[in-house]
């Protein structure tokens, strides 16, 4: 059994995804009772909401691409001449133009009959000069209400315009906004699993040893039993590890030691290189036992030496993919041939050594054991999400860069620059009208 699952790849969060999911999760610790987990979400619920939230951020990614794309089209369709609303806009503006021109005809053609008014000598031409003013003067009306009648046509056109770039842009931002809310709540759920999946340290899952002597001769063979006990509140899947070395002695060199091990149905023997997983149990409940038989047989031609025994339990449950019980140190002494020790105490457990608490599976694959038999692989932080080359990564999500909205918003920035500037100058111009 793998403690160290892969973490799903979470890189999104569907929106309608319930935020208590990833909220809750690290409420789960070690020493957690059973009582306490069942409102907590199972860390196979955690890697489903993972796996959701990255469809749907490359979802929203995939939105945001494709919403940029529709509103720098429609941009550029509503500064074409030929779109309606621009060519009505185009229209409306020379009207208008026309109306103020006609106007300042008519101020004028008022201006100069009225100064010929003024200089009309006799009864005839002051009559006439009055006539020609009082028909300046109504086309001056006319000019003034057709220049406020285009204006008005002109400035309802603008607005229609510029009515359209703003939809196009809130269409955007509400595009824009869905995916930020994505991005966070992707966030979320990958912490969640994140903690979810962090290795754990439950002191109530021990693995004692009984019947190891403390001095075993060479040539002999020695049996002993494995218990393990789950004095915690949960029930757990259970690894034993087991790992049986002689001090000093060096990776790949041939052990006098050959440790096997059985729960009943056949013997099989450790590799004795590094700690290992053996005897796996389903479920143990709270409060529940597992025996496993061990037999060590010492070569005939073993020299004296040092060597230990190191003993720990691996488990999980549907909370945590990684729980690690304490490990025991059992040091014993191995005798040559034919020497008799007499009556011999049992190894006791003791503390392992700062190299000695390694599990398997914790690191990348590939590390040997060290010197001192200790395997070199130790427990890490199970991460599954938030680092680079874990699943985090968006690189293995399939969108193309965790700058991905930040690209995006800096092309709408781009694009929405000439709406921006276009919308000020039309409400400069209507408000010098």
């Amino acid at each position: 059994m793998k403690l160290r699952r892969s973490l799903a790849v979470a890189a999104a969060v569907a929106v309608s995804t319930p935020v208590a999911l990833f909220t809750t999760a690290p409420a789960i610790a070690a020493g957690t009772s059973a009582a306490r987990t069942q409102n907590q979400p199972t860390y196979a619920e955690l890697e489903k909401a993972a796996a959701d939230a990255a469809k749907a951020y490359e979802d929203a990614v995939t939105a945001q691409e494709k919403g940029l794309k529709d509103l720098k089209a429609t941009l550029d369709a509503l500064d074409s001449d030929t779109h309606p609303l621009k060519a009505a806009t185009i229209a409306a503006d020379k009207a208008a133009k026309d109306a103020a021109d006609a106007r300042a005809t008519a101020e004028q053609a008022v201006t100069d009959a009225g100064t010929a008014l003024e200089a009309a000598e006799s009864d005839a031409d002051r009559a006439e000069a009055r006539k020609t003013l009082e028909a300046a003067e109504t086309g001056l009306a006319a000019a003034v209400g057709a220049q406020q009648e285009a204006d008005a046509t002109a400035e309802k056109a603008g607005t229609a315009l510029i009515d359209a770039r703003v939809a196009a842009t809130r269409e955007y931002g509400r595009i824009k906004d869905a995916l930020d809310a994505a991005h966070k709540a992707r966030e979320a759920a990958e912490k969640a699993l994140e903690t979810a999946g962090k290795c754990v340290r439950e002191n109530g899952l021990t693995s004692l040893v009984t019947g190891l002597p403390s001095e075993v001769v060479a040539g002999t063979t020695v049996s002993f039993t494995l218990r393990v006990t789950n004095g915690t509140e949960r029930t757990l899947a259970v690894d034993p590890l087991a790992f049986v070395h002689v001090s000093g002695e060096h990776s790949g060199e041939k052990s006098p030691l050959e440790v096997k091990w059985s729960t009943g149905s056949g013997w099989q023997t450790l590799n004795g290189n590094e700690p290992e997983h053996i005897a796996p149990i389903g479920r143990l409940a709270p409060g529940g036992q597992s025996d496993v038989k061990l037999t060590m047989r010492i070569d005939s031609v073993a020299r004296t030496t040092d060597a230990f025994a190191l003993f720990a339990s691996d488990a999980s449950d549907a909370y945590r993919p990684c729980v690690l019980g304490p490990m025991k140190r059992y040091e014993f002494e191995l005798l040559p041939a034919g020497s008799e020790p007499g009556a011999v105490d049992e190894a006791e457990p003791g503390q392992p050594g700062e190299d000695d608490d390694k599990r398997p599976d914790a690191t990348a694959p590939g590390t040997g054991p060290s010197a001192q038999g200790g395997a070199s692989r130790q427990p890490a932080p199970a991460t599954g999400t938030g680092t680079t080359g874990t699943t985090g990564n968006l690189a293995e999500t399939g969108t193309s860069s965790a700058m991905t909205p930040l690209a995006l918003a800096s092309a709408a920035a781009v694009a929405l620059g000439a709406g921006t500037v276009f919308t000020v100058r039309r409400r400069k111009a209507a408000q010098k009208a």
